[in-house]
């Protein structure tokens, strides 16, 4: 088995961040890993590039990550940590496979349309192509596996298109007349734990990094004053919280709250109901907030004294950006000879 995911290096991470993927990556590397399997956790910051982007704060920000992701449970000396850029095989194949993948199936991105907004075109090729160089992202290594929410499930199906394509069409034939598969096609792994966390400030919208106000997040770099502060302010009703699940429809920010409350309590909605059921938020928001301190003050701590060596986030992205050139060598060496390009 062997998990291939990233994520951009753009701004802080936020505890939606923590609870919908970093922490399942966690789980992942210590099942994976023991099962002597790989693990492969990438900085896109190649995909970055595809928006507007301050090159200082881009790297200031990927080293940041660097931290975050460590503070937060990620093992370099268990998994792959690294960033595309020192990694060129990922541009490479994003262009052999330019090739294969077709117009049509690009044009149903749903992503390009939503970032790109009512300006197409004035919105940058890498953003359009951004699908194909996911596809890389995954294919150059042969992942059996890889960590998608629901948003971007529609690009692996684009990553197992192309790569089916390319073997159906490039792939080698043995002796017997069989394809010898260049690629290997992903299986998505949508965790059923995985939480969607929701904006303080809007039960309907997903926390989000880009949201201008930093009050709708809690961020992994926010000290426990910060945080409580946040809580308190958070959105909520005059109701009083519900005994059972069913009462929480049609109210998402209670929903919201609840549903963080569960995810970092590691329990269910239904059990933190029965705890909480007929208080209101004067109670249950301090008992969030303590509860969300409790949590995530181990990696605020060590977030901080990772991010003041930056010769050791350098070092780790080093040493990880090595054995991803390694492991993806021989399918990048593949995929060129399958098209018939000559290397020397």
């Amino acid at each position: 088995m062997r998990v291939v995911s990233g994520i951009q290096p753009t701004g802080n991470l936020h505890l939606g961040n923590y609870l919908g993927a970093i922490r399942n990556w966690v789980k992942m590397q210590e099942d994976v890993t023991a099962n002597g399997g790989d693990c492969l956790y990438f900085l896109a910051d190649l995909h970055a590039i595809s928006m507007p982007h301050v090159p200082a704060d881009l790297a200031a920000s990927t080293r940041e990550m660097v931290a975050a992701l460590v503070a937060c449970g990620i093992d370099p000396d268990k998994s792959v940590l690294f960033n595309q850029a020192q990694v060129p095989a990922h541009a490479e194949l994003q262009w052999l496979l330019t090739g294969t993948a077709r117009m049509g199936w690009l044009n149903r991105m749903t992503q390009f349309k939503d970032k790109s907004g009512k300006n197409r075109e004035g919105a940058s090729i890498a953003l359009y192509t951004y699908p194909v160089l996911q596809a890389a992202d995954v294919l150059l290594y042969q992942a059996t596996h890889v960590p998608v929410g629901e948003d971007q499930k529609q690009h692996l199906e684009l990553a197992r298109d192309i790569a089916q394509k390319f073997n159906n069409d490039f792939a080698p034939k043995n002796e017997n007349g069989e394809l010898q598969p260049v690629f290997t096609l992903p299986e998505p792994i949508i965790p059923p734990e995985a939480a969607r966390i929701m904006s303080l400030r809007d039960g309907s919208a997903k926390m989000s990094k880009s949201d201008p106000s930093d009050m709708s997040r809690i961020n992994l770099t926010d000290d426990a004053d910060t945080i409580m502060a946040k809580i308190k302010k958070a959105k909520s009703d005059a109701d009083v919280l519900p005994s059972d699940a069913k009462g929480l429809e049609g109210r998402p920010e209670a929903a919201s709250l609840v549903g963080i409350y569960a995810a970092m309590a590691g329990t269910s909605v239904a059990a933190v109901l029965s705890e909480f059921g007929g208080d209101g938020f004067g109670r249950f928001k301090p008992a969030l907030g303590e509860l969300l301190v409790e949590k995530l003050a181990p990696i605020n701590t060590r977030f901080i004294e990772l991010r003041q060596d930056q010769a050791a986030l350098d070092a780790i992205l080093r040493k990880g950006a090595a054995k991803a050139r390694s492991l993806g060598a021989p399918t990048l060496e593949a995929a060129y000879a399958a098209l018939g390009l000559v290397r020397g």
